[in-house]
């Protein structure tokens, strides 16, 4: 699998209510209709190692068969959509976003 993580930097707390209602109900549901698509998990990070703060608020996992399948889907009118969007909640929310891709070890042959 090529899995692309977006990763999202902490809404300050009086807008952190109105950013989870528009990830929860706009953005994720933008993102999960994404053609190619095999996997799609969102994570709010709640908790650091011992007692720290989290190094991120939010991740998204986009998983995909190959790098080829992603990026196809980057062609298509719903991936559009979802760049629009993130582009409009960094902005609406003061927020950050950073994103990294790769293949998973098991399927790249890596070992531990």
């Amino acid at each position: 699998m090529y899995t692309l993580y977006a990763v999202w930097s902490k809404p300050a707390e009086e807008v952190r209510e109105a950013f989870e209602a528009h990830y929860n109900n706009t953005h994720a549901p933008l993102a999960s209709s994404v053609p190619n698509l095999r996997r799609f998990l969102t994570t709010c990070a709640s908790d650091g190692l011992a007692g720290s703060d989290p190094a991120f608020y939010r991740v998204a996992e986009m998983s995909f068969d190959s790098k080829e399948a992603l990026e196809e889907a980057e062609e298509t009118e719903q991936w559009a959509k979802v760049r629009a969007d993130a582009g409009s909640m960094i902005e609406r929310f003061e927020v950050t976003m950073s994103v990294a891709m790769g293949y998973t070890d098991q399927d790249n042959g890596g070992t531990f």
